[in-house]
Order: structure tokens, then C-alpha cells, then sequence
């Protein structure tokens, strides 16, 4: 088999096995980019559970999230199987209160409710 399967599939059980996961540079204790960082913020804010993935502990990994969603920059979020968006994305929905929205319509319990 190859890398480039062997990281697909690798990327699609995590993401699989994770209501909410999100691919980042560092960990969610210690977010390694401004970006990565924002999304930690939001998600920790809204008291969302959710797996941190760090890319940047294998390069393989790295580029494979990329080639998997077609999205060129990390961090990425997944909820509950679906890309939802990287840091800008992620950070207007916030604003918005789309991204309460859409953990409440999948089913996911936060700490913060979305008003309706």
C-alpha cells in the first residue's frame, strides 16, 4: 500500500472515531500557530469536547490532511465526519453563532447554548 492511502485512511478512521477533531500545528495545550490558537480559544470557550491532531509531529500527516480536504492551510475542523473550515471560517461562524448552531444541530454539547 501506499503513504499517500495509508495517511488517507489513517486521517479518515481519526476522523471517524471523533465527533469533533481538529487538525492543528502544536496541541491543544500548547497551540504552535496563531491560527491553531484561535480555534482552541473558540472551542475551549464554548466548552466543546474535541481531539487536537498535531501536524506538525509527522510531516506525512501534514501534507496528507491537505491532499485530503483540498484546503491548503491548517488548522482544519471536522465535526462529526464534515470538513467545516479552517481559522477564518471557523472564526466568522463564531461571531455569527453558526458554529453553536451546528454543534446543537449534530448533537454536540457545549457549555455556551446557541440562542435562537
Amino acid at each position: 500500500m501506499s503513504e499517500t492511502s495509508t495517511i488517507q485512511d489513517e486521517i479518515r478512521s481519526k476522523i471517524a472515531a471523533n465527533d469533533v477533531i481538529l487538525f492543528m500545528k502544536g496541541t491543544p495545550q500548547f497551540p504552535q500557530c496563531g491560527f491553531s490558537g484561535q480555534i482552541v480559544q473558540i472551542l475551549d470557550h464554548l466548552g466543546v469536547q474535541y481531539s487536537g491532531v498535531n501536524v506538525l509531529a509527522d510531516d506525512v500527516l501534514r501534507e496528507g490532511i491537505k491532499a485530503f480536504t483540498g484546503w491548503p492551510t491548517i488548522p482544519q475542523l471536522y465535526v462529526k465526519g464534515e470538513f467545516v473550515g479552517g481559522a477564518d471560517i471557523i472564526r466568522e461562524m463564531f461571531q455569527a453563532e453558526e458554529l453553536q448552531s451546528l454543534f446543537a444541530d449534530n448533537g454536540i454539547k457545549t457549555e455556551v447554548p446557541a440562542t435562537q
